[in-house]
């Protein structure tokens, strides 16, 4: 009676094995060299799926849909609205950014005049007294010179780019919308099969793995994107009655200036004095000086609100990394992915730290997950700051009565 034996396989050695791991880590870095200019679309791709998937799982509860009919839907109205846009403002943005850039070159061009002028005066405001002749402002002018007209030169090479440049830009919108498309469709309703890894004997960890990133990007998605939306809004409404020029245009730039700490407020600011000082038109007939400092101090009170009053209560410190390290994580994303990269600096370090910390306690032989995991679901968006409104409200009407 012959007895049939399993094939088996034979096990690679420690030496087959590193030579295979350190192949496929140069072809993979290889390939992310040669093909770099990708890497944006494809992240910008999985952030909408990411970002569209509680709508469509929505949609699948709420209505007698497909989970592919939800999808379906959500990207037809994306499309719609793309286009809708796109006929009504796309042009006129455009030709409003490259206004506006030219106008910072012009002010910049003449800033060191104006600094000179500044610096033999005294200022006199009320009971304060501000007196520039013992302050040398030529070596401050010519840093920033230093530092913004590069800044300025590439900015307006990359709008002139995306101007003359529209069916290119069409074409990776409509890669990005397709691709997004297909890996929400595809993930069939489940968040974890949006991007799937199998690695056997790993299936605790990855799982652990993928409620950690979960959990970081929902407070980015959840969070610094409406604070995004609620600067421009709030921009565009309060830069428009007080009649500064470019007002769409700059509330773009101060909803961006919200992703980067520190700078980014700085740069709006700086912008906002430049553009306020030499439009032509000015507020209840106010000098330039006066016209200029109303602006500074209204776009102080408003980043003010934000810092201290509306992000803390929507994101809660749900990255929980440094401002410091976003900075720097900010202009190294930058030279990688470009714009995207500024945008999605936190969430990306708060990443790189999770899988550090993860990498760091496997090779000591430790608990990769020292604390917890904590099932909680989080509060949805909204509900301290809806909350704290409810108190405030639930005070005035208690001192009222307690008044009667």
């Amino acid at each position: 009676m012959n007895q049939l034996q399993n094939p088996t396989s034979p096990s690679w050695g420690t030496n087959t094995k590193l030579i295979v791991g350190l192949t496929v880590v140069v072809i993979a870095g290889a390939l992310l060299v040669k093909f770099q200019f990708i890497l944006t679309p494809l992240l910008i791709a999985l952030l909408l799926a990411y970002l569209f998937h509680p709508i469509a799982d929505f949609f699948q509860r709420k209505l007698p849909l497909s989970w592919n009919a939800s999808v379906a839907i959500i990207y037809l109205v994306v499309i719609i609205l793309l286009l809708s846009l796109l006929t009504l403002g796309g042009v006129g943005l455009v030709q409003q950014v490259q206004s506006l850039v030219t106008i910072i070159q012009d002010a910049i061009t003449t800033l060191p005049q104006l600094i000179e002028q500044v610096s033999g005066h005294v200022y006199q405001f009320g009971p304060f007294k501000l007196d520039f002749r013992a302050i040398d402002l030529r070596d401050i002018s010519s840093q920033v010179l230093g530092m913004v007209q590069p800044l300025l030169s590439r900015t307006g090479t990359l709008v002139s780019t995306v101007a003359g440049s529209a069916a290119n830009f069409l074409g990776w919108t409509l890669f990005v919308i397709l691709v997004s498309y297909f890996v929400l469709a595809e993930s069939g309703g489940l968040r974890n099969r949006i991007v799937a890894v199998d690695v056997p004997g790993y299936t605790q960890d990855l799982e652990r793995l993928s409620r950690e990133l979960g959990r970081i990007w929902n407070a980015f998605l959840r969070g610094q994107i409406i604070i995004f939306f609620l600067a421009v809004i709030v921009y565009s409404i309060v830069l428009t009655v007080l009649g500064v020029h470019y007002a769409l245009s700059l509330a773009f730039l101060a909803g961006l200036a919200r992703f980067v700490p520190y700078v980014g407020p700085a740069i709006n600011w700086i912008i906002l004095v430049l553009v306020a000082y030499f439009q032509a038109f000015k507020l209840f007939d106010l000098s330039p000086f006066n016209y200029t400092l109303l602006i500074l101090v209204v776009a102080l009170v408003i980043d003010q609100v934000f810092d201290n009053i509306i992000s803390p209560r929507i994101l809660s410190d749900a990255l929980k990394v440094h401002p410091a390290a976003v900075l720097v994580a900010a202009i190294v994303a930058a030279n990688l992915f470009g714009i995207i990269g500024v945008v999605v600096a936190a969430p990306i370090l708060a990443t790189a730290a999770l899988l550090w910390q993860y990498t760091m306690r496997k090779m000591l032989d430790l608990n990769p997950w020292p604390e917890k995991e904590s099932h909680q679901p989080p509060p949805p968006f909204g509900s301290k700051l809806i909350a704290s409104i409810r108190r405030f409200f639930l005070n005035l009407n208690l001192n009222r009565k307690k008044e009667k």
